[in-house]
């Protein structure tokens, strides 16, 4: 099928796409280094591009009706992350989301394939995935959601996002989700019945909505965008057996060893939890402020390259990036990007 890659980025969702034998017709990105990045890594002649999402007009968007199969978008996280303030619509950021709801109204294509936070399941006490939701079937798309852990697609990363599907009513009906390893699937069976999780129902005043708290399965940790000035290297003792790391647990610290990842931002924090991956990379963030424990008990922060495979990135296609980037761009790319094997996953199913 031919799809359009909004908030491309580096291209994490065209890489998932082409692998699963779809092609790519057009593309939209804002970032100026992420479009270096994106036109050096694919092969772009010929096709369709804008750089800003909101200055795309209904008349633009209309020209590409009856061209596309499937609108991708992993629309900005930072308004519905836990890591930030999760101010949700309150925030441009988040209103993103209507651009893409703009340009499915005029493309009217037959999937939408989105990505986002998991905080966004939860955020309100479900209100705004609500919103989303209602606006989806207003727009004649059904629904339905999964959580995946790119832990479970063949990278080493703790790394859990929201994948939405949205199906054209009449035009595709093939149930997506579930499917893979520990992840958890919900669809929305009807409207005005929204499932977001298992736990405490909360009904929101003058809503038919039920919003109910995501239920996760505690794993924690990812890549993110934020950069941290931290020391390139750590050096530990090669006497002990162990390394300590500072965290804000009854314990006090956690034990890190050979091949255990460590988040190196903010180590003298009294807040910060789960610092430590064992041996599994921390989600990703947009800095360098993640580390691995060698053989020889260094800790040393992951090079860019290291990011970028830790988000199913070939090394040709970082090659590519590196020869038009500096490191703190590349760094900011992986931690903003999705990861390439969950959405190959994904893109084999749809039909």
């Amino acid at each position: 099928m031919n799809f359009l890659d909004l908030f491309a980025g580096i291209g994490g969702f065209r890489l998932g796409m082409e692998r699963a034998g779809h092609t790519c017709v057009g593309y939209v990105e804002i970032d100026k280094y992420a479009r270096k990045s994106y036109q050096a890594i694919h092969d772009i002649e010929g096709e369709w591009t804008r750089e800003d999402i909101t200055k795309v007009t209904d008349d633009e968007w209309r020209t590409l009706r009856g061209t596309i199969d499937v609108v991708c978008g992993g629309f900005p996280c930072q308004s519905f992350s836990i890591a930030g303030k999760r101010r949700g619509f309150e925030d441009i950021r988040g209103t993103l989301f209507f651009d893409i709801a703009r340009a499915a109204k005029q493309i009217k294509p037959r999937y939408l394939f989105l990505e986002n936070v998991k905080g966004l399941l939860s955020h309100n006490k479900g209100q705004t995935f609500a919103t989303i939701l209602r606006t989806l079937h207003e727009l004649g798309y059904d629904a339905e959601w999964q959580v995946c852990n790119s832990k479970n697609y063949g990278v080493p990363q703790n790394r859990e996002r929201v994948f939405l599907i949205g199906h054209l009513r009449g035009q595709s009906s093939r149930k997506i989700f579930p499917f893979g390893g520990n992840d958890t699937a919900v669809n929305s069976k009807q409207p005005g019945q929204i499932i977001i999780g298992t736990t405490k129902n909360a009904d929101a005043k003058g809503s038919n909505y039920r919003h109910d708290t995501f239920s996760s399965d505690g794993i924690i940790g990812c890549l993110t965008a934020t950069d941290y000035k931290q020391p390139k290297q750590i050096v530990v003792p090669i006497l002990t057996s162990k390394i300590k790391v500072k965290e804000a647990t009854k314990k006090g610290f956690a034990e890190a060893f050979p091949g255990d990842s460590i988040n190196i931002s903010h180590p003298d924090s009294e807040t910060r939890r789960g610092r430590v991956g064992k041996q599994l990379a921390n989600t990703l963030l947009t800095g360098e402020e993640q580390a691995v424990v060698e053989n020889d008990f260094r800790i040393r922060k992951l090079t860019p390259r290291e990011c970028w495979r830790l988000q199913g990135f070939p090394d040709w296609a970082f090659d590519r990036a590196a020869e038009v980037n500096s490191n703190s761009q590349l760094y900011k790319q992986a931690g903003n990007s999705v990861t390439v094997n969950v959405i190959e996953a994904i893109a084999k199913k749809l039909d």
